[in-house]
């Protein structure tokens, strides 16, 4: 029987979940799964109870289990503490431990959600891409890095050619199911790891020639985004500017609350949504779970090989919206909403 670690986290980590579960349960009497789910602790919820970030139950139980699914990490009281003490930081230490180094977020507009965000519709509608983020080198983790007395803040940016490598053959890979296009973002105008990056892809290229590649600076991709948002199939880059780009993607979808996120590497995938805790909205139900509901499709598409259960999630998410449903975050101030609990449970009867 597979078994998933489930990491609530912290803020709205909890609910968004507790609705992915309920969405879980759903498909796997629908596909007759079975499916063993397996809650511990991390980031403040952790700290809270006496516990690192990260405590060695969580990650021995996370590398031993099939998937984890994480809800959110994150806490403003713990803003002014130390780096090691920060809740931030288990998330960075799981997914060092776990091995994940390609982090993919898929951002689509859904139809019947083209006027969500501030875009023109018609320049959004049919936006689908995915951002393959390179989630285990760069400025996160480099050294040396740090703090001292002096007024000097460091980070290293660094990354190997292997590193590189290894990321890029994903997004080919992904590529190639999808419209057979990867545009590859760095900085290589000014900085060597770009340098490095780009020629490094492209010899990734020359093994996949199916697949077109073309290249772009971070800040055009950024202003591309914005303007031309369809062009885009699958985009490769490294750690931070994927983490501000897959961000600017979830403006164009409409809402940060409807991205998810799979982590993959040489362990267990490590699948969460692409929005953080937000502990302002928590325990309201007033949060959306479409981005957790949508991360547990990819856990079942990615780690458990169940593809039609993870397109009947995406289905019956489509399905939702068709029908005229949708969170706070999706409605002009005032105007009906369902609540997290609720369109988890809207989700999970439209599975049929």
């Amino acid at each position: 029987m597979p078994r998933i670690v489930l990491l609530p986290g912290d803020g709205i980590g909890p609910e968004v979940i507790g609705a992915a579960v309920t969405v879980l349960e759903a498909v796997a009497a629908r596909f007759s799964l079975d499916l063993a789910f397996e809650p511990r602790l991390i980031g403040a919820a952790a700290m809270r109870a006496g516990a690192p970030p990260l405590p060695p139950d969580t990650l021995a139980a996370c590398a031993g289990a099939d998937a984890v699914l994480l809800g959110a990490v994150g806490d403003p009281e713990f803003d002014r503490a130390p780096r090691e003490a920060r809740p931030e930081t288990g998330l960075l230490q799981l997914r060092k431990a776990l091995g994940v180094f390609a982090n993919l977020r898929p951002a689509l507009v859904w139809p019947g959600l083209e006027s969500a965000g501030p875009f023109v519709p018609a320049r959004i509608a049919g936006t689908d891409m995915l951002i393959v983020r390179e989630l285990a080198g760069g400025l996160y983790y480099g050294e040396p890095r740090g703090l001292d007395a002096s007024g000097v803040g460091l980070n290293t940016l660094r990354y190997t050619a292997a590193e590189v490598e290894r990321v890029a053959e994903v997004a080919f890979r992904l590529a190639k199911s999808r419209r057979g296009k990867v545009t590859s973002v760095d900085k290589a105008n000014v900085l060597e790891s770009s340098q490095l990056w780009r020629a490094t892809v492209e010899r990734v290229a020359a093994r996949h020639p199916e697949v077109a590649l073309d290249h772009l600076y971070v800040d055009a991709c950024a202003m591309l985004l914005v303007l031309e948002p369809k062009r885009f199939d699958v985009i490769v880059t490294e750690n931070l500017f994927g983490d501000i780009l897959s961000d600017e993607a979830g403006a164009i979808a409409g809402s940060l609350g409807l991205l998810p996120s799979a982590s993959l590497g040489t362990g267990p995938g490590l699948y969460e949504p692409v929005h953080g805790s937000a502990p302002i909205l928590a325990g309201r139900d007033v949060a959306n779970p479409v981005g957790a509901i949508a991360s547990a499709a990819l856990l079942l598409r990615h780690s458990l090989g169940h593809e039609a259960a993870a397109a009947a999630i995406e289905a019956a998410i489509g399905r939702v919206f068709a029908d005229g449903l949708r969170t706070v975050d999706l409605v002009p101030p005032g105007a009906p909403a369902l609540g997290c609990a609720a369109m988890a449970k809207a989700i999970g009867e439209r599975l049929a």
